[in-house]
């Protein structure tokens, strides 16, 4: 253990750890679960904080008519891969007390994690509050966030752990800055003093590029569900503002905040420029955890370009034939693999590249393109499975050329990101705050086909170990000057380079690796949150 470090414990509702553990949605647990894979591997002393989803997040199928539908199944397996600590605390939810017993995550051995689980008969109607992830609206949520945060100090207390950092991933763990003052406040302090007292050991990160995409929930239904934790309303709105936002909190209550990109961090900083008391603003790229995502065989033979290549062949025949199994369509090994996969909305723009048919449809036709989609719509985003449902019909149409894979996760996307020629990144700017899933594209040898957004802004050398599109436009026919900026390479760089010029195709890929695979890892990441963030001068 690197004890000369503060111990950290990190705030997160969601953990994408392994992909038999489901208590993960997205990007947001992915990141959360490598920052404590990387902690494990290079004895960083992280503690995760989450909650134990009983029914995880939901399970997307397309239905015999072509739409996505929700199931939410219990994860029974999620228990079987933690251990109960025999320890509990409560918090107070409307009134009533409620029982929170405390997992460890131990079968993984790869992170340090405690869990928090509300699913005990004597909660009675709030023993549902750790269901489902993002399950539940305005109350079941604050409740939820009662949980991770009041309880999550209080569970840190119970377990013993000395702890020199706190830090909030996202606006969800705000309220743990309340439990934080209030302690101090039982010990004599004032309100201000002891929010001065706590700012000093909490940091903040936010994700969110789109200010209405940050939650905020009434004084009036914090007041209610319990959230004020004993504080008054004048002091929760100094913390939040009216209506009380937790992103605002968040920046409120720490000392220091990061945005996950270096464009991210000057958007961040832009969009809360109006908040008082804000702590400052920097950038910290996310990484990603090698050993999860990147192909032994490739870490292997890192500075080997034959290898290399050799090797993506392989994995790319290996994601040929797990589509073959999990979805019936035949791809050719041979030729061009697009891979395009993460959360179905209407901002990423999956199905932009497929608004000229007369364009497009001619290379789906031939197979000269071919296109592997996946990712899932929120429950309730209609126009997201509406988008989803568009790429379904479109697969229908061209059986062999478009592909959409179900229920987007841990699995689908290593086999993605290993095995495509292409990873393909076109979110309007700046709504993209980071965008991992095309750092593990990159360092298994796929090179990515990107607007400049998230982290391809510092990733990309164009031609050289990837391209990007678009001249950065932002405003008003945004998507038809990103289409044919998109047709423009694809059909100008991407498609010559890829059948007719093999080994500049090579050399793309080799830099792809090396310009990805030290830069954008999570070790770099965690690396950079103890210089930057939890070290204080």
């Amino acid at each position: 253990m690197n004890n000369s470090k503060p111990h950290t414990a990190y705030f997160c509702m969601e953990y994408g750890l392994d992909e038999d553990m489901r208590i993960y949605a997205g990007g947001l647990g992915i990141l959360a679960g490598d920052i404590l894979k990387a902690a494990k591997e290079y004895s960083y002393p992280i503690t995760g904080i989450g909650l134990l989803w009983k029914k995880g997040y939901s399970k997307q199928v397309i239905n015999k008519d072509g739409r996505p539908v929700d199931k939410h199944p219990i994860q029974k397996r999620n228990y079987e891969h933690a251990v109960d600590t025999g320890e509990k605390v409560t918090v107070k939810i409307k009134d009533q007390t409620v029982t929170l017993k405390i997992w460890k995550v131990d079968k993984f051995d790869n992170a340090t994690l405690y869990l928090l689980d509300a699913n005990l008969a004597e909660n009675k109607k709030f023993q549902n509050i750790t269901d489902g992830l993002y399950d539940g609206f305005n109350e079941k949520r604050i409740a939820q966030e009662i949980v991770l945060g009041i309880g999550g100090v209080k569970a840190i207390r119970k377990l013993g752990l000395n702890i020199d950092i706190y830090h909030f991933n996202e606006g969800h763990a705000a309220l743990a800055g309340t439990e934080l003052i209030k302690e101090k406040m039982e010990n004599g302090m004032d309100f201000h003093k002891a929010w001065k007292t706590v700012k000093d050991d909490i940091v903040f990160t936010t994700h969110t590029p789109v200010k209405e995409g940050n939650e905020s929930h009434s004084l009036d239904s914090l007041e209610k569900m319990g959230a004020f934790n004993g504080l008054t309303r004048e002091q929760m709105e100094e913390l939040g503002d009216s209506p009380f936002g937790m992103t605002v909190a968040g920046l409120r209550l720490s000392r220091m905040s990061n945005g996950v990109a270096k464009l991210h961090g000057q958007t961040a900083r832009e969009m809360w420029k109006d908040v008082e008391g804000k702590s400052p603003i920097i950038s910290i790229t996310n990484g990603v955890h090698r050993s999860t995502w990147v192909d032994k065989r490739i870490r292997d033979n890192i500075d080997n370009k034959e290898k290399i290549v050799e090797n993506h062949q392989e994995m790319k025949n290996e994601l040929v034939d797990y589509i073959k199994k999990v979805n019936g369509a035949q791809l050719d090994p041979n030729k061009l693999i697009i891979g395009f996969a993460r959360r179905a909305t209407a901002y990423k723009r999956p199905n932009l590249i497929f608004q000229k048919p007369d364009v497009i449809d001619p290379y789906l036709e031939c197979g000269d393109i071919q296109l592997v989609f996946s990712g899932k719509a929120h429950p309730t985003d209609d126009n997201g499975k509406n988008i989803v449902a568009n790429i379904v019909k479109k697969a229908k149409q061209f059986p062999n050329s478009v592909v959409f894979l179900e229920d987007y996760n841990m699995e689908t996307g290593r086999m993605l990101t290993r095995g495509v020629d292409v990873w393909l990144n076109n979110p309007r700017k700046p709504l993209e705050a980071s965008g991992t899933s095309g750092m593990k594209a990159a360092m298994n040898g796929g090179l990515n086909l990107s607007i400049l957004d998230g982290w391809w802004v510092e990733g990309c050398e164009h031609g050289i170990n990837g391209w990007q599109f678009g001249d950065g436009y932002e405003g008003e026919g945004q998507d038809e000057s990103d289409l044919y900026a998109l047709y423009r390479v694809l059909f100008n760089d991407v498609i010559p380079t890829f059948y007719a010029n093999k080994d500049r195709w090579q050399d793309m890929m080799y830099e792809s690796v090396q310009s990805t695979y030290e830069r954008f890892s999570a070790k770099k990441m965690v690396e950079r949150y103890y210089e930057e963030m939890y070290v204080s001068e």
